[in-house]
């Protein structure tokens, strides 16, 4: 139906134009208005919106690669930094999280973060597209199928909560983890989504997020730290060692993440254009600095340089660079990616044993302060000729008090609800496993099943 209104404003155009040229011999005025009856005629023409075959074959490749990024690359990346008696059960954790995100991003989710909210829209979304209603086949956001702009955001909905799950592994009842995500997602991370992509207040604000500095990560960190600390430490923390018990696994999820968080930053262009090339380019840049400033940050103050060391500070990397990978350029990039390596150790390490809470695979450390870093370099490095707007290098210095402004306001309104969710899940079920479970390990006391 839109294929053939769009061909009718081109003939149209067509018979006005040789009319206008009929007549303009002998009525110059007729011809001038012929003349802008065909300009504004092409203008509609131009503004109907047209399915791109490029564009929607470049989505549908980054959205596979971002769900690559929860399964397997979070789940292996994650199971291997546990003890060998719960890798069984984190495998689990996120693959329950990616069904049940699903689920609950079809029935309510998209709708809270993208439909209109009314006089409500400044700070949440409307249920216009409960249970996806309204998102017929022919419907387009943009250049590209709604159905394919849905599924794509579907996979940042289903990543965010799954990175909280590495700040209580362990030790939180996998009932309680279930609720806790799904009340999390809708009522935390759909919100927040909403103020920064679904032209909520943030956005209305000019803070600048390509891909999740706080939607995702700072909102995951955040969440991450409090669920934590309500949580408590595991049994024996820190006095009892608990290595990873398959680096092996690690490494290999951490480079599932690196390969598909092209698709997350890139695939944020929603376009196979120069902004996504750009995006592409910038993501490589700053992760592998941010791995190296980690590995010879920790090679000169512990000796030796890590496996697990190299892999958090490429995570950290990815996680700095995605809320600017839209607008900085690639030396931009390479001073977050620096930057960022050694404010990630500094979260990882120092602070969390300074403060004495127990994330146990650095949720907060990698992707909270990472997120943070990456959100206010943003309004640094930014860079008009590739985003549009300039940051403070260019002499913007407002760009860093907007983004300081999303990030306290992410910060402020996750924690409290985070804790709010928490409280009443611990009110009614707990939150936490038996003693004599979490010393069993969760593989055999809640799912029944070991590893070899």
């Amino acid at each position: 139906m839109k294929s053939t209104k769009i061909l009718m404003y081109f003939l149209l155009g067509f018979g006005v134009l040789a009319l206008g040229q009929t007549v303009a011999g002998s009525s110059p005025a007729f011809a001038q208005e012929m003349v802008e009856l065909e300009s504004v005629t092409m203008v509609m023409a131009e503004e109907a919106p047209v399915l791109s075959a490029g564009d929607t074959a470049w989505m549908l490749t980054a959205t596979a690669l971002v769900l690559l990024m929860t399964i397997p690359g979070l789940a292996l990346f994650y199971g291997g930094m546990v003890r060998k008696n719960n890798v069984l059960s984190m495998f689990m954790q996120v693959f329950a999280t990616c069904c049940l995100m699903t689920v609950l991003w079809m029935v309510a989710g998209y709708s809270i973060a993208f439909s209109d909210g009314g006089s409500m829209n400044d700070y949440v979304g409307g249920l216009d597209n409960f249970m996806l209603s309204g998102l017929d086949i022919n419907a387009l956001s943009g250049t590209i199928p709604e159905s394919l702009f849905m599924v794509f955001q579907m996979t940042f909905a289903i990543i965010t909560p799954a990175l909280i799950i590495g700040a209580f592994a362990d030790r939180m009842k996998f009932s309680a983890m279930l609720i806790f995500l799904g009340s999390w997602m809708l009522l935390v991370y759909a919100p927040i989504c909403h103020w920064v992509w679904g032209g909520g207040f943030l956005s209305e604000a000019g803070v600048l997020d390509f891909a999740g500095g706080t939607v995702v990560h700072i909102n995951a960190g955040i969440a991450g730290l409090v669920a934590a600390i309500m949580v408590g430490k595991r049994t024996g923390y820190p006095n009892v060692p608990m290595p990873p018990h398959n680096l092996t696994l690690s490494v290999i999820g951490a480079s599932l993440l690196w390969v598909g968080w092209f698709g997350f930053n890139a695939g944020s262009a929603v376009a196979a254009d120069n902004a996504a090339s750009m995006a592409m380019v910038v993501t490589q840049i700053a992760t592998a600095a941010a791995a190296l400033s980690w590995m010879i940050i920790e090679w000169v103050f512990r000796s030796k340089p890590s496996v697990l060391g190299i892999v958090s500070g490429a995570v950290g990397g990815l996680v700095a660079i995605t809320p600017a990978s839209g607008f900085v350029d690639p030396a931009g990039a390479l001073y977050i990616g620096l930057i960022a390596g050694a404010a990630c150790y500094w979260g990882a390490v120092i602070l969390k044993k300074a403060l004495g809470y127990d994330d146990s695979l650095d949720v907060f450390g990698v992707h909270g302060i990472g997120g943070i870093v990456g959100a206010l370099l943003t309004g640094v490095f930014a860079v008009e000729a590739i985003g549009g707007t300039p940051g403070l290098i260019e002499g913007n210095t407002s760009q860093v008090w907007i983004q300081a402004y999303g990030i306290i306001a992410t910060i402020i309104y996750c924690a409290v609800a985070t804790f709010i969710i928490l409280k009443v899940i611990q009110m009614f079920i707990g939150l936490r496993v038996s003693e004599d479970e979490e010393r069993e390990g969760l593989d055999s006391a809640i799912h029944g099943e070991t590893v070899p």
